[in-house]
């Protein structure tokens, strides 16, 4: 699919940047205030004490423990600045301030859907995670995987049957048709994505840069596509999550929780879907993927080889860190992995 630098934008690239800034200055702004709130209503993280197979997590627990009571939930602020960006917008359009607003029904209303939806989702599994005393916490696996399927699958029947979109294109090669097939390959985009997402959110600083990254990277290849009121909205998607990583840089603040990373995974996944940019996804949020690959080949090696594992721990950057290298250098050398293959994808998306 050709790219192209639009002669007469929607929005001009000046006013992109003012909407990053915008919602950058939001999260700023509101930091303070919601995070006495989280305080005041000991809205703090429960630190797991198992892992995903019921055995003890004992890296996790020897570096992590200490981080008990950090306020979680701090997606909120992340999504909550993207809305308020989006709708002031929408203000200054109304009174003729701006000639278009970010909230545009082709290019905006879905991503927004899945932010929305999955945010509130993650954020009544993470009040669960608070809340529920003893062994159990948060939403059961079942119920979570089923809501992410039915939010999922409501997107990409609107695709398939209202937008028309019926195939992705493969760079170098073309587009290839999948027909009915496109609905199951969006919802599996969608789900991987945040689950993805959700499973690297595991250090300071380490899921909310590289989303930054990510948003930063589809907001280019948007814009060369000439979907310019789609770029804006990636950019003040990385310019509210980079206010919230303002304060996550370790020792972080608060954490962002299942509703940030459930809410911007999901929302990244529609964004390449909408850009047709689904092979490049795996490059621009490439430590999202090596990531989610570390559960699956630990989970697997344990069932299969008796218990035996692959890493030291998993996910990957817990196996980073029982090699000592120190949390903040594990989260910059990913950031860099991130940036490297994020430049990658750009190429290939612009060429390919």
């Amino acid at each position: 699919m050709d790219t192209f630098i639009p002669v007469r934008p929607d929005i001009p690239l000046l006013a992109i940047l003012l909407y990053a800034l915008i919602a950058f200055m939001f999260g700023i702004t509101a930091t303070p205030w919601y995070l006495r709130f989280l305080l005041h209503f000991r809205l703090g993280k429960q630190m797991r004490c198992e892992t995903v197979d019921g055995r003890i997590a004992s890296v996790f627990n020897h570096f992590h423990a200490k981080k008990a009571g950090t306020p979680t939930m701090g997606g909120v602020l992340i999504w909550g600045s993207i809305l308020l960006t989006v709708l002031l917008s929408r203000v200054l359009s109304l009174f003729g301030i701006v000639e278009r607003s970010l909230l545009q029904r082709g290019q905006v209303y879905l991503p927004l859907f899945m932010l929305v939806s999955f945010g509130l989702l993650g954020a009544l599994d993470d009040y669960l995670n608070i809340c529920c005393i003893g062994k159990k916490r948060g939403l059961d696996w079942l119920p979570k995987l089923i809501s992410l399927l039915a939010i999922s699958t409501a997107g990409g029947l609107w695709f398939y049957f209202k937008l028309g979109y019926d195939a992705i294109h493969v760079p170098f090669i073309g587009e290839l048709m999948l027909g009915g097939w496109y609905v199951p390959v969006f919802i599996f985009i969608i789900v991987g994505t945040a689950n993805a997402v959700n499973v690297t959110d595991g250090l300071d600083g380490l899921a909310a840069g590289l989303l930054t990254i990510a948003f930063l990277a589809l907001a280019f290849l948007a814009y060369l596509k000439g979907l310019t009121v789609l770029a804006g909205f990636c950019a003040v998607s990385a310019g509210a999550t980079s206010a919230f990583l303002w304060h996550n840089v370790p020792p972080a603040l608060f954490f962002m929780g299942d509703t940030g990373a459930l809410a911007l995974g999901g929302m990244l996944g529609v964004i390449a879907l909408m850009i047709d940019q689904v092979f490049v996804l795996p490059l621009i949020g490439f430590v999202f993927v090596i990531e989610m690959l570390s559960v699956i080949i630990q989970l697997t090696s344990k069932k299969l080889r008796n218990g035996k594992k692959v890493f030291l721990a998993a996910p990957l950057h817990h196996h980073f860190e029982a090699l000592e290298w120190g949390e903040s250098k594990v989260t910059m050398r990913l950031w860099i992995v991130g940036i490297f293959f994020a430049m990658l994808g750009i190429f290939i998306g612009m060429f390919g």
